[in-house]
């Protein structure tokens, strides 16, 4: 190797560390300085290739008239086309199929498997879900193995070389064996002629130049490789003394980049638990956190603690929780206090009930007192914790006739799905659901102002809830809140933000949640001046997490742009 390509190397060794994927890309540079002879100099007394290409020849007429393999197809000769690339005096460049003996193993179905071969004594039977990424291990207790006297099952020996070669692994699945085995027939074996190592075909097949021919020789909706495109692929072939030099540097430089993977991940294993910790402190509802050592302590280590999303989003989620306990922005003693606001609430509720717009909740469970047990946490003084049910009205939708549903119409029908969107607002897309209520339909319709949210199925795990602009009907699986009065629908929003739909399902078979559900929940009632100020100041510091986030992703990409230079140079 050269000096220029060393400084390279080395420079990689800094720069991976702070690009995203650079470990990666460091790994796969190392394998392409190797397949290019740049990797480990040159030595003008090793054997040349050519006489390693005899060798093999004459190692194969003998397997063949020992009965071992059969007579090999012959393979076409490597143009000039074919070389990807010019390669080093004493290299060459093969056919795959030319060094080594190539073949892939038996299938067996599940049931077979789980009765006649789960826990049998044998040779281990290796399926692609036992089969790593190249640097792991095969595993080999998965518990199933063929009886060595069943003579159907192929056999690959110890050293060979497996590769996967159909379905979504195809490629890039690979590994080498330590024992015979037998192994499914998604994979193909390649044991090697002329005591080449397999740790360097291995390296070989790892190598983005052969991933690239790889990826040309696939065909098929699934996606594989036949054994006759396989053994076409070429590889670039040193001689037999530099391949293991460059196995012996691969391994030396690989267990550096390991270490340094070990040291990167260490080190934003502590970032993010000492930001968890800070964090932690804040939101300590004891009260004795001390909450402003947290904040100093963020403060002086912002630009460490927020060099990565995963912070970002976990400040996403600390402020709201801040929000809601009163905790974000400071309370202002002229403010009407929460009680004053309870009162009107209550006027307002006792009228919409008289009206018949909404059903009291007299001798529901949801009507009674808070216990001390059911209380989060202390509230700042001006505020209080309130059932649901005592500020909003809860609601599900109905299904309606298909026959109703219009092109155009007074209100949009929304469902489950039309809540896929991005932004916190409910924006219809759609023109193809609308509806022209009558009078009895009416009652359905969810008010502006409103959030709805998923009460059935698996959309309660996402966690969707989205604030309504208009007027709009919903459909069965969906639910909404509607505040009575005084409550800001942006408050409430943040609010629920905090609460995890999914925590709340009372399903068996199918996830469900139901009013009894939502209408006990708290709800941290502050001042509704207070409401506002906390809006105010959450939309603030959202948008500063936008602006890290953005931050992020710009000095991420000036890292990778740096790295994909440096590759360049090579």
């Amino acid at each position: 190797m050269n000096k220029q390509t060393a400084h390279l190397l080395e420079q990689h060794f800094d720069t991976a560390f702070s690009a995203p994927n650079g470990i990666q890309k460091l790994r796969e540079l190392i394998l392409t300085l190797a397949m290019q002879g740049k990797l480990v100099p040159q030595e003008p007394r090793d054997a040349p290739v050519s006489q390693l290409l005899k060798g093999i020849e004459a190692e194969k007429r003998r397997l063949v008239k020992e009965g071992k393999i059969k007579a090999p197809k012959p393979l076409p000769e490597i143009t000039s086309s074919d070389a990807p690339y010019a390669l080093p005096q004493g290299w060459q460049w093969v056919r795959l199929g030319s060094v080594g003996n190539i073949f892939n193993g038996n299938s067996i179905n599940a049931s077979e498997k789980e009765t006649k071969y789960a826990g049998a004594k044998g040779l281990p039977y290796i399926a692609t879900k036992d089969v790593g990424y190249g640097f792991d291990p095969l595993d080999y207790e998965n518990g199933i193995c063929i009886p060595v006297d069943e003579d159907k099952f192929r056999v690959a020996h110890k050293d060979a070389v497996l590769i996967c070669a159909e379905g979504g692994s195809a490629g890039k699945k690979c590994g080498l064996t330590d024992r015979d085995i037998c192994f499914g027939n998604k994979l193909f074996a390649n044991e090697l002629y002329g005591q080449i190592p397999s740790r360097f075909i291995l390296y070989a097949y790892l190598s983005p130049v052969f991933r690239a021919s790889f990826a040309a020789a696939m065909t098929g909706i699934i996606g594989g490789v036949s054994i006759a495109k396989f053994v076409e692929i070429p590889v670039p072939l040193p001689p037999l003394a530099e391949q293991h030099r460059i196995v012996a540097k691969i391994d030396q430089l690989m267990a550096r980049c390991d270490a340094l993977e070990n040291l990167r991940n260490a080190r934003e294993e502590k970032r993010l638990a000492i930001h968890a910790a800070a964090l932690s402190q804040l939101l300590d509802i004891t009260g004795n956190g001390g909450s402003g050592d947290a904040w100093a302590f963020i403060t002086q280590h912002f630009g460490d603690l927020y060099a990565v999303k995963e912070n970002v989003a976990e400040l996403r989620k600390a402020i709201l929780q801040l929000a809601v306990m009163g905790k974000l922005v400071p309370q202002d003693t002229n403010d009407p206090p929460a009680s004053e606001l309870l009162k009107d609430i209550e006027a307002e509720k006792k009228r919409l009930v008289k009206d018949g717009t909404i059903r009291g909740t007299r001798g529901r469970g949801d009507a009674k007192e808070l216990t001390p047990d059911e209380i989060p946490n202390p509230l700042p003084k001006g505020w209080q914790w309130v059932r649901l049910s005592s500020v909003f009205v809860t609601s599900s939708g109905n299904t309606f006739d298909a026959t109703l549903e219009k092109e155009t119409g007074a209100f949009a029908y929304v469902k489950v799905g039309d809540m896929n969107l991005l932004g916190n607002e409910l924006i219809i897309t759609t023109s193809s659901r609308f509806i022209d209520p009558d009078e009895k339909m009416s009652r359905a319709l969810i008010p502006a102002g409103s959030i709805i949210f998923p009460k059935r199925g698996g959309a309660i795990a996402t966690n969707k809830k989205r604030i309504v602009c208009n007027p709009i009907f919903v459909d069965l699986n969906t639910m909404a809140i509607t505040p009575i009065q005084g409550v800001v629908i942006d408050y409430a929003y943040l609010w629920l933000l905090t609460i995890d739909l999914a925590t709340l399902n009372t399903g068996t078979s199918v996830p469900q949640i139901n009013h009894q559900d939502i209408d006990p929940l708290p709800f941290p009632l502050p001042p509704q001046p207070e409401q506002h100020r906390i809006v105010a100041k959450v939309d603030q510091l959202m948008g500063l997490c936008d602006t890290l986030e953005e931050r992020i992703t710009a000095a991420t990409g000036v890292q990778t742009e740096l790295l994909n230079a440096v590759m360049a140079q090579v």
